[in-house]
């Protein structure tokens, strides 16, 4: 789906960010990965060894490091297409009496603010190059509560508001903006909230998973990998036609 294409991922760790990485090389793009942590990064370059991947350490909260990131993508392969935003700061707990509003502002200029240092030097890069399309990953945690994350869940929520209007700044260059919306998704920090669960109930791993899972028209926890799909669809041309979306990724699960 995205052969010959150039794609960024932020927010590469052991979890859905890399699962984006290997989808886009699976789609067939180059691909420029980022996150923080150098070391992740290039660990993750050494396992997967691919020719069409670079990588640059990088916090989205900080302009020149964006726009070098950019920079690296048109230098390495000639052109930016598109960006699947994952980068995110999710430690930000408690709700009205127990919130602390430094967590909260941190969740905000990172999710949010964040999210728009780094989207203007790719939306320059992409109106220079014909367009492209640009991929923000939600929470369904933004429509309901399901941890005590107010914080994350209201930040994730302005996000999906910020993506409206992105898409009909950006839409008149041929940029496409839209969200992938998770809810439980099986990967590193649900499996170990699965682990913690089991442990402290004295029930098995499947009875713990099945504790989230079971009234889900799926029976099943949506993979990480399996939201990455979803990101490289509308990353595609397959949807090319598809801005200011919202699909939640979900197995099925009804909230109201």
């Amino acid at each position: 789906m995205l052969k010959g294409k150039t794609v960024i991922v932020t927010g590469v760790g052991g979890g859905l960010g890399r699962e984006c990485v290997e989808a886009a090389l699976r789609e067939g793009a180059n691909v420029v990965m980022a996150a923080r942590t150098k070391e992740t990064l290039s660990a993750i370059e050494n396992e997967l060894g691919s020719e069409r991947l670079t990588s640059l350490s990088a916090d989205i909260t900080d302009a020149d490091a964006c726009a070098e990131l950019v920079s690296l993508a048109r230098a390495t392969f000639g052109r930016v297409d598109g960006l699947v935003q994952v980068a995110a700061y999710e430690n930000a707990w408690g709700g009205l009496w127990d919130f602390k509003p430094d967590e909260w502002r941190t969740a905000y200029d990172t999710n949010v603010l964040g999210a728009l240092t780094l989207i203007r030097p790719v939306a320059t890069a992409m109106k220079e190059g014909g367009g492209g399309s640009i991929v923000l990953i939600g929470s369904q945690s933004q429509y309901i509560p399901q941890l005590p994350q107010a914080g994350y869940a209201a930040s994730k929520g302005a996000l999906l508001t910020t993506m409206y209007y992105l898409a009909h700044e950006l839409g008149p260059s041929n940029i496409r903006c839209n969200m992938v919306v998770p809810s439980w998704m099986w990967g590193p920090p649900v499996q170990m909230l699965v682990d913690y669960n089991a442990s402290t109930k004295n029930i098995t791993k499947e009875e713990a998973i099945n504790e989230i899972v079971g009234d889900f028209p799926l029976r099943r926890m949506t993979e990480d990998g399996e939201v990455a799909d979803v990101a490289m669809f509308f990353t595609s041309d397959h949807a090319k036609a598809v801005t200011g979306q919202h699909l939640l990724v979900n197995s099925g699960e009804m909230f109201s």
